[in-house]
């Protein structure tokens, strides 16, 4: 037959199952699986340091010259130009320079980017950055968009309001970066 434990035997065991049981409980509970490690951020592409045109300036254009119907002059403002500032001013005149300067003498002038000469030179309606119609003595202060990390080309573009007659064009203009 089987033997039965006494009751102070059960008594006396109990502490000790209990406190076993504690024992594996506290030690599995502290014994918590290691976090998968966090996955590693990916590369970030740095473009390579450049030197800053900041506190530079451009000249642009410096130039007197004749105008029938149009001249376009390119210019290109650096990488990393955050605050490019065109400013400078243009006479026009009709014959020489310093000649008649009146209605007749009145030009068109515009700044455009890559696309918006594109559709210039195609014959395309387009918007300019800036312009200024029917006038034969301005200046021109206007802010040009930030570079980025690109160089970005622009287009200073004179226009004559009527080929009636040979006009004579006297401009400066500078670029502040």
């Amino acid at each position: 037959m089987p033997t039965r434990p006494l009751p102070c035997m059960v008594a006396n065991r109990l502490p000790s199952m209990v406190a076993a049981a504690v024992l594996f409980l506290g030690t599995s509970s502290c014994e918590q699986k290691a976090a998968a490690p966090a996955p590693a951020p990916a590369p970030v592409h740095h473009e390579p340091v450049a030197v800053s045109p900041v506190g530079t300036d451009q000249n642009v254009l410096q130039k007197t010259f004749a105008l029938k119907t149009s001249m376009v002059f390119p210019f290109e403002i650096p990488a990393h130009a955050t605050r490019p500032h065109l400013h400078g001013l243009y006479a026009s005149f009709v014959g020489n320079t310093h000649g008649e300067a009146n209605g007749a003498a009145n030009i068109n002038f515009v700044v455009l980017n890559d696309d918006q000469y594109s559709d210039f030179l195609h014959g395309r309606p387009s918007e300019a950055l800036f312009s200024v119609e029917d006038s034969h003595n301005q200046a021109v202060n206007f802010d040009l968009p930030a570079s980025m990390d690109q160089p970005v080309k622009y287009y200073l573009v004179f226009r004559s309001s009527s080929g009636e007659s040979k006009k004579t064009v006297e401009a400066n203009f500078k670029v502040d970066f």
